[in-house]
């Protein structure tokens, strides 16, 4: 199909001559909320609360009725406008209320509720660019929303619609929880697998050595460097057919390429561990880099004692003491005293072989369930777009 009208009129075919558009406050009943502080929200907060409470940004909370003061409670289907800061669209279908900043719609008929949710959900971006160009602190005001056209189709198509994208949320949050159940399993697993024997001989959680471990400190099986300053005079923001080494600092994944140069620093596997920031977040790296500071690089001496990925799954759960005083920061020296258990060479092979396959699961961007989950987004949102775009009717 060539256009979203196309789509819409294949399925729906009395959508040909298009669909009548209106302001949402001439459709919709504006509901107010209940006026209360974050103090207060503080003080009230109860995990066991039967009335869900949403505030600015991501703040929500769940409290009891009997403690909300002046409360005003919704107990229909409704479209919560967060109208400052992070500018977003809630549908909520149980009690609930909100700090009287923000306002929120309902209707009579539940599934013009939800349709109305995608519509506005879908626009999210269009709210978003006039919240911003309001001043520094993002903000949209009542009349934003009031005056916003909306297509109204009939209901049996604003059923549908309903229907069809209600499928795609629903399979989105299943691979989520489905995500977050093997991301606690690969936890489970790893802290199994690297349990060994304490080196003062005290069992570990395993109650018992299952082979000989050495116990042996970083700086007797690595070489543990520093990074240093960024070759700003040879570098590019951007990857180029002459910078094609990235430049590493203390960000976590992508946020950790600060640019690209010419030369490689590191030509080995080597292991990351970020010095500031998300001090001993550990990063496998198995190409040439250039790191800068606030990053050590960590690399095996010998690759018949350690490997470098069963090194990276030691480091990734190693705990530091880090100095409290002044601006937190992890040092050489100190990583360098860390004793790190050294099974043979089988073991280490056996358990990053394990390993392995549960990150992958768990945070591939190519196979595993992140993937997925980014594939099911991707087509989730053509699909809103195709099924939310209308034609307007003309008189």
């Amino acid at each position: 199909m060539k256009n979203v009208n196309e789509m819409l009129t294949y399925l729906f075919p009395e959508l040909k001559d298009g669909v009548e558009y209106k302001k949402l406050g001439e459709v919709a009943k504006r509901l107010r909320g209940t006026p209360i502080t974050a103090t207060t929200m503080k003080k009230i907060a109860s995990d066991e609360g039967e009335i869900k409470v949403f505030a600015g940004g991501k703040t929500v909370i769940n409290a009891h009725l009997k403690d909300i003061p002046n409360a005003n409670i919704i107990t229909v289907p409704s479209v919560l406008c967060q109208s400052r800061g992070v500018i977003d669209f809630v549908y909520y279908d149980k009690p609930f209320t909100f700090k009287n900043e923000m306002w929120a719609y309902t209707l009579d008929n539940t599934i013009s509720v939800k349709y109305i949710y995608y519509v506005l959900k879908h626009n999210v971006m269009f709210f978003r660019d006039k919240a911003t160009a309001m001043g520094a602190f993002p903000q949209i005001s009542i009349p934003d929303t009031e005056k916003f056209e909306i297509p109204v189709p009939p209901i049996e198509v604003q059923s549908k619609i309903v229907e069809i994208l209600d499928n795609f949320t629903e399979l989105e949050a299943e691979l989520e929880a489905e995500l977050e159940a093997r991301r606690k399993q690969y936890e489970y697993y790893r802290n199994q697998l690297l349990t060994f024997d304490l080196p003062d001989g005290k069992a570990g959680k395993d109650k018992g050595a299952r082979f000989d471990v050495k116990w042996m400190k970083m700086s007797e099986v690595a070489d543990i460097t520093a990074g240093g300053d960024a070759p700003k005079q040879n570098m590019s923001k951007e990857k180029t057919n002459k910078f094609l080494f990235p430049i590493i600092s203390n960000g976590v994944g992508m946020n950790a390429i600060y640019g690209y140069t010419d030369t490689a620093k590191i030509n080995k596997e080597a292991v990351t561990i970020a010095a500031r920031g998300t001090i001993g977040y550990a990063e496998y790296r198995d190409y040439p880099y250039y790191p800068i500071i606030r990053l050590i690089s960590v690399i095996p001496k010998d690759a018949n004692l350690l490997l470098t990925k069963y090194m990276y799954y030691v480091l990734s759960v190693q705990k530091y003491n880090v100095s409290k005083a002044g601006i937190p920061q992890l040092t050489v020296p100190t990583v360098k005293e860390v004793s790190i258990p050294i099974p043979p060479l089988s073991e280490q092979k056996r358990i990053v072989s394990i390993l392995d396959r549960f990150e992958a699961l768990t945070t591939d961007l190519q196979s595993g369930l992140p993937a997925e989950i980014e594939a099911r987004r991707k087509q989730y949102e053509y699909y809103r777009e195709k099924l939310l775009t209308f034609k307007r009717k003309t008189a």
